[in-house]
């Protein structure tokens, strides 16, 4: 499964990029997250069903000091991984 969110709120400044980052990394997940201009973070998501639902409901809570507001979920394609098997990093922002 890949899955890309837009995650919205109080989340940039909190630490949150490093959070979601090492969540992913302890569930085996590939992928990236950045954050972007508008204020929001961009993650991309791949790995087994059940722990990529796993990471999207936790994106929800965040670090302390994350305030999300808003998730939006779509399938991702494979133009949005970047490179197979580099595990999971934090990209440059946007």
């Amino acid at each position: 499964m890949k899955l890309h969110l837009i995650i919205s709120g109080r989340v940039q400044g909190v630490g949150y990029r490093q959070w979601f980052c090492e969540r992913a990394r302890a569930a085996g997940a590939v992928g990236w997250v950045r954050n972007r201009a508008d204020g929001t973070v961009e993650a991309v998501v791949s790995g087994p069903s059940d722990i990529i639902e796993m990471l999207a409901a936790d994106a929800f809570v965040g670090p302390p000091g994350a305030g999300v507001r808003h998730i939006d979920r779509s399938e991702a394609d494979a133009s949005h991984l970047g490179v197979p098997g580099r595990g999971f990093a934090i990209a440059p922002s946007i």
